[in-house]
């Protein structure tokens, strides 16, 4: 992006593995940024092989507590057409294989998803596309699929029947685990097409997803600038406390190595905290 000053590259590991690729660190209008391309650099990875545990771990680890999510979506609306943003409010996770809890083992914790995205970031990105004069279709449902394909048409019919608003491959599982790491998360998701309902997108090509995501990329990016620009550095929306009341397992029940595991997660939970915090 450009105006990125202080500039440098972290390559970071963590107990779920490497993350996409390099992180690039660095300031924004004087405010500490971090991004991570979740496809990786020339987008060698596949939704369903994306190791979003890592991911968002990594960015947990630098201290990131707020993630803005940009991504390439389809609309099963007509009122939210192709070249638009969707700010969605709510999820459905159709999802069959992702690794979508640091709790999977060792531990249980079961943290609220009532309001998938933080409303404090949703409305921030709201105002930075009004700021920005960008079309922007607040709220609705962001269903999520597995993926690498498209969907069929029965699919796509079905999913408008459900009231799906918008579909897309990725924000579920980034969102479930933002929410356990404690971020706040939003998506602002660039509308590229009207998936296979609409008779005049029949067939849906990665070319044309890409081709129309490519439109949308100089407007995301000063969205996003403006979003950073509006973002409180205190929020009151539950996101950065979401732990706190989700354990179910007694400390004394937790082993020294799941709670090193998961001691990004956990070192501001005395009971729960690794010994060497």
């Amino acid at each position: 992006m450009e105006g990125l000053t202080d500039k440098e590259e972290a390559e970071i590991d963590t107990p779920f593995g490497p993350p996409s690729d390099k992180l690039l660190l660095g300031k924004l209008d004087g405010r500490r940024v971090a991004f991570l391309p979740r496809h990786g650099r020339g987008h060698p990875i596949p939704p369903s092989q994306l190791n979003a545990r890592a991911n968002i771990y990594a960015l947990k680890t630098l201290g990131v507590n707020a993630v803005f999510s940009f991504s390439a979506v389809g609309s099963l609306r007509e009122d939210i057409p192709p070249a638009a943003f969707a700010i969605p409010d709510q999820l459905f996770d159709h999802t069959k294989r992702r690794q979508s809890s640091f709790f999977d083992e060792g531990m249980a914790a079961h943290v609220s998803m009532s309001e998938p995205f933080c409303p404090v970031l949703r409305r921030v990105l709201g105002e930075a596309c009004a700021d920005e004069n960008e079309t922007a279709h607040m709220g609705g449902t962001y269903i999520c699929i597995e993926g690498p394909q498209f969907s069929t048409k029965a699919e796509s019919k079905l999913y408008r029947q459900w009231g799906m608003d918008i579909i897309g491959m990725t924000a579920a599982t980034e969102a479930k685990l933002a929410r356990e790491a404690e971020m706040c998360y939003a998506a602002l998701a660039a509308v590229t097409d009207y998936d296979v309902w609409h008779p005049e997108h029949e067939t849906v090509t990665a070319e044309m997803i890409l081709k129309n995501l490519f439109r949308n990329v100089d407007a995301g990016k000063r969205v996003i600038r403006a979003a950073l620009k509006r973002l409180p550095s205190e929020r009151e929306c539950g996101c950065r406390s979401a732990l706190g009341s989700a354990f179910a397992t007694d400390p004394s029940a937790v082993s020294a190595s799941t709670k090193r595991r998961l001691r990004a997660l956990l070192q501001k939970y005395p009971a729960y905290a690794p010994d060497d915090s």
